[in-house]
C-alpha cells in the first residue's frame, strides 16, 4: 500500500506543470461563452450534458482559466474520488481502501495530461460517492440512518446522470437494492426519498436550461442528433483499440486479476452485500465502456474505478479472515501494477503529441490575433485540433454556434444533417467571419479534402476568402477586409 501511494504522490508532483489541453479547453470555451450570455445548446451546438458545463462554469468563476487552476481542479477531482472510495471501503478494510485509492490515483495520472479533468473522471467522483453511500447503508444502525445514506446515493446518482447519461441504468439497480434492504413503511419512505434524490438534480438542470433559453435546443440535440446519429458515429473494434492505444496490456491484465481475486476473497469471507455493490459497479463500467464503443481511454474510467475498489475490498477481506494465499497474490499483483503504471506514467508525463498540439494552438492564436483585435469573428472547422482552444485564449467568438465540423460529414443525406449544413451556411452569409480556420485532421476521418464533400461550403470559401496562412496542420482563410 505504501509503495502505490508513494508512486501516486510522486507522479502527481511530476505532473504539477501539466497544461490545459485537448478536450478541457472546449468545455472552458463553452463555459466562458455561457458567462458572456450565450444559451447552452441554442447558441453552442454540443453533445455534452449540462453537468459538465456547470462544473467548468464553477471552475472559471473560482480558480480561473489558467493551467495551474486546471491542474488543481484535476487533483481535486482525484482527491474527491479517493475520498468516495475510502468511504466505501474503510468499514470492510482500511488497508484495502488505501490500496484502492492509491491504485486508482496512479491509474489516472499515468494516462498523461490529456486525461486531466476528463468528464469520465468527474463521473467517477460521483459514482465513488454513490458506492460509498450504499456501502455505508449496509452498516447503518437503523432504518432512518439507512434511508439517509440511500437518499444520498440517489442524489449523487441523479447528479451523475447529468454528467454522463449512461449512469441512468443504475437507477433501477438502486431501487431494487432499496426494495431488498428495507421492509414495511421504511421501504416506502426510502423509495420516496430515492425518487426525490434522483429527480432533484434533473429539476434543477431543466430549470436552468429553461431560464437561459437552451432547453428546447437541448431536447432537440439529444432526441434528434445525439441518440439516433452521434451514438453510432466513430464506433470501433474495442479490443483492437485497446491494443493500439496506450492502455498497457500489463495494466489491463493486472486490473482483471486484481478484481477477480478481490471478488473471490469477498466470496470466501461471505461478504455478499459488499461484493454485490462493487460487482455491480464493475458491470456498469463494462457497459459504460462498451456502450460508447469508441475505445477512448477515459471511457474506461468507471471500470477502472470499480475494479480497483473490488480488489481493495478483497485484500482487506483476505487479511481480516486469514486467507494468506489470496492476500499474498493480491499484494504481488498490486506491486506489479504499480510498476506497470509507473512505467506508463513516465512515458506520458510530457508526450510529444501534446507539445505539438500546444505548438499548433500557439500558431493559430498568433495568426488570429490581428483578426480578433480588429473585432472580427472566426469560424473554426475542427474537432480537437486546437481551434477552440485558440479562440478561448483570444476570447474570440464564432459567427455560428458550431464548435466542431464533423457534424457536416456523416449521414449527409439525413434531414437533420442537411439542416445543420444549411444553418452553418446561413450563419456564415448573415455574419461573414473575418477568418476561417480549417484543420487538416478530421474526425472520424479525412483531411483538408473533406471540405469538398460539402460543396456549398467549398464554394463559399473559394469565392469569398483567400488563403492567408498554411501552418502546421491548419489553414487560415481571411476575407478581403481582414488585416494583413
Amino acid at each position: 500500500m505504501v509503495v502505490v501511494l508513494l508512486a501516486t504522490l510522486r507522479l502527481l508532483w511530476l505532473s504539477r506543470s501539466w497544461p490545459l489541453v485537448h478536450d478541457a479547453p472546449l468545455m472552458h470555451y463553452v463555459a466562458w461563452r455561457i458567462l458572456e450570455g450565450a444559451a447552452p445548446y441554442r447558441d453552442l451546438f454540443d453533445m455534452n450534458f449540462p453537468g459538465v458545463y456547470a462544473v467548468h462554469l464553477l471552475l472559471l468563476m473560482t480558480l480561473g482559466p489558467g493551467d495551474g487552476a486546471f491542474r488543481a481542479f484535476d487533483v481535486g477531482l482525484l482527491v474527491a474520488a479517493g475520498a468516495g472510495l475510502w468511504t466505501a471501503l474503510r468499514r470492510p478494510s482500511a488497508w484495502g481502501g488505501l490500496a484502492a485509492v492509491g491504485l486508482f490515483g496512479l491509474y489516472h495520472v499515468a494516462g498523461g495530461p490529456w486525461l486531466a479533468g476528463q468528464r469520465d473522471l468527474l463521473l467517477c467522483v460521483i459514482l465513488a460517492w454513490v458506492a460509498g453511500s450504499v456501502m455505508a447503508s449496509i452498516e447503518a444502525p437503523g432504518d432512518e440512518d439507512r434511508i439517509r445514506w440511500l437518499g444520498g446515493a440517489a442524489l449523487a446518482l441523479g447528479l451523475a446522470v447529468w454528467v454522463k447519461p449512461h449512469a441512468i441504468v443504475l437507477v433501477p439497480v438502486l431501487v431494487v437494492w432499496v426494495w431488498s434492504a428495507l421492509h414495511g413503511r421504511a421501504r416506502g419512505r426510502a423509495l420516496v426519498v430515492v425518487a426525490a434524490g434522483v429527480a432533484l438534480p434533473g429539476a434543477a438542470v431543466v430549470a436552468w436550461l429553461g431560464w437561459t433559453g437552451g432547453l428546447a435546443a437541448f431536447v432537440d440535440i439529444v432526441v434528434r442528433y445525439l441518440i439516433p446519429l452521434y451514438s453510432r458515429l466513430g464506433r470501433n473494434d474495442l479490443f483492437r483499440e485497446m491494443a493500439a492505444r496506450d492502455y498497457g496490456i500489463g495494466v489491463l491484465l493486472g486490473l482483471a486479476a486484481w478484481a477477480s481475486l478481490g471478488a473471490a476473497a469477498l466470496a470466501r469471507a461471505r461478504q455478499w452485500r459488499e461484493l454485490g455493490v462493487l460487482a455491480t459497479g464493475v458491470a456498469y463500467g463494462i457497459a459504460h465502456f462498451g456502450a460508447q464503443g469508441r475505445g477512448w481511454e477515459y471511457h474506461f474510467y468507471p471500470l477502472a474505478l470499480f475494479a480497483t475498489a473490488l480488489g481493495g475490498a478483497g485484500l482487506g477481506a483476505a487479511v481480516a479472515h486469514g486467507r494468506r494465499a489470496l492476500a499474498v497474490m493480491l499484494v504481488l499483483i498490486l506491486v506489479g501494477m504499480t510498476g506497470a503504471l509507473w512505467a506508463k506514467g513516465q512515458r506520458n508525463l510530457a508526450p510529444d503529441w501534446i507539445a505539438e498540439k500546444l505548438g499548433r494552438v500557439d500558431g493559430v492564436s498568433e495568426a488570429l490575433r490581428p483578426v480578433v483585435a480588429a473585432g472580427g469573428t472566426v469560424q473554426v472547422l475542427d474537432t480537437t485540433g486546437g481551434g477552440i482552444h485558440a479562440l478561448f485564449r483570444l476570447h474570440a467568438r464564432q459567427p455560428s454556434r458550431f464548435l466542431y465540423d464533423f457534424h457536416f460529414y456523416h449521414d449527409v443525406d439525413h434531414p437533420y444533417v442537411r439542416r445543420l449544413r444549411a444553418e452553418l451556411m446561413a450563419a456564415l452569409r448573415a455574419r461573414p467571419p473575418a477568418g476561417v480556420v480549417i484543420f487538416e485532421e478530421g474526425w472520424t476521418a479525412g483531411g483538408y479534402e473533406r471540405v469538398a464533400a460539402f460543396p456549398e461550403l467549398e464554394r463559399w470559401l473559394r469565392e469569398g476568402l483567400r488563403l492567408a496562412e498554411e501552418g502546421d496542420g491548419y489553414r487560415l482563410y481571411v476575407g478581403p477586409a481582414a488585416p494583413r
